[in-house]
């Protein structure tokens, strides 16, 4: 931790607190400071798990390369949703991510000023590069089928850069699929499929009731068995609410946020959920055979050959049996807030529950040691 103190929410942020940011990064001269700070609220319903404020600066002296505005984010002002951000890690492994790892993942982040937490709590603050300039959709709209291109080659180059490298004693700290926590969701999904039953069982496809539980009796075995395929470093919510998009950069035209809840497992474990979630049922019907082909290229080109389309469209199928728990989480367990909240559980459980059912993915769980 530094020696700066963290404020509790961005209301709390102050011009001189904001000087001693953009100083200590290197971002501001020594002989200037921020002289006066405007404060406006961002994303109502949109971030579960933290809040989020854009903050104007105005400058006293030569600003150098400080920016006009930043965005700070920090925890959810939600105490249930504090307590899953702590017990999950989700709080701290963004953190570690932009301090340890942001730097050798070759995908577009947004530069960090400060990034900052006091251990195994929910008090930390993050101040970043404001992205308000780029383009960024809406998850309950979803994304274009031009737009997922574009996200599903960044993922692919997100998983190549890691492919086969966080199987070791340094990256341990970044929970795996077959992780405790894993564990630990998997024994409370029937519990967590009765609440989320209770209030969201019309968003239900046909045939999702009953996929949902099944899945709810055998999660932990399908993470076990999605564990036994190549892993690399997951984003494990990426979605479209966590991209922003660039038009006028063709070499990188996505930058991705929210790194709370990185992972390592199989790639397939971020294609599923994105294709699953972030386009319309109609959209991904019609697009996603050619967006897992171009997932599965961009790989090859960049150097994984291991894998073939054929594997890769059965672990595709049966991936969506793990795309589903996110919904049903935070469904059951989180304060929503708002409309857009719920609209946002509705369009997630709608979605991925008729990718399973589309896909026959309860069909493979036939895999499974045992059978289903």
């Amino acid at each position: 931790m530094s020696a700066l103190s963290i404020p509790a929410n961005p209301a709390a942020v102050t011009a001189e607190w904001m000087s001693q940011v953009m100083h200590g990064s290197g971002a501001l001269p020594s002989g200037s400071s921020v002289a006066s700070i405007e404060i406006e609220p961002l994303g109502a319903g949109v971030g579960v798990m933290g809040e989020l404020a854009r903050i104007r600066l105005a400058y006293s002296g030569d600003n150098g390369t400080s920016p006009a505005t930043v965005i700070v984010k920090s925890p959810s002002p939600f105490e249930t949703n504090r307590a899953q951000g702590v017990g999950l890690g989700m709080y701290e492994a963004e953190i570690r991510f932009m301090r340890e790892l942001a730097a050798s993942t070759t995908v577009r982040t947004p530069r960090v000023f400060l990034a900052d937490i006091v251990t195994g709590t929910a008090e930390f603050v993050v101040v970043m590069e404001d992205l308000g300039h780029l383009d960024m959709c809406d998850q309950v709209q979803g994304v274009t089928p031009a737009q997922a291109r574009d996200a599903v080659l960044t993922m692919a180059d997100l998983h190549a850069c890691w492919w086969g490298k966080v199987q070791s004693p340094s990256m341990e700290w970044v929970p795996s699929v077959v992780h405790a926590r894993i564990e630990g969701l998997a024994q409370m999904w029937p519990a967590l499929w009765m609440g989320f039953n209770a209030k969201f069982a019309s968003s239900l496809p046909v045939g999702g009731a009953e996929a949902g539980e099944l899945i709810s009796a055998n999660f932990w075995r399908v993470m076990n068995k999605i564990s036994e395929w190549p892993w690399t470093l997951l984003h494990q919510d990426y979605r479209v609410d966590n991209l922003f998009f660039d038009p006028n950069n063709a070499e990188q035209p996505v930058v991705v946020i929210d790194w709370q809840g990185i992972g390592r497992g199989p790639g397939v474990y971020d294609l599923c959920y994105f294709l699953g979630g972030s386009l319309t049922i109609e959209d991904r019907r019609a697009h996603e055979t050619s967006l897992v082909q171009a997932y599965h290229d961009r790989l090859v080109e960049r150097g994984i050959t291991a894998y073939s389309f054929e594997q890769l469209w059965h672990d595709y199928r049966f991936g969506h049996l793990t795309s589903c728990s996110t919904a049903v989480l935070v469904g059951a367990t989180f304060d929503l807030a708002n409309e857009r909240g719920m609209a946002l559980v509705d369009a997630l459980a709608s979605r991925h529950f008729q990718a399973v059912v589309d896909h026959h993915s309860v069909d493979l769980l036939s895999e499974l040691e045992g059978g289903s």
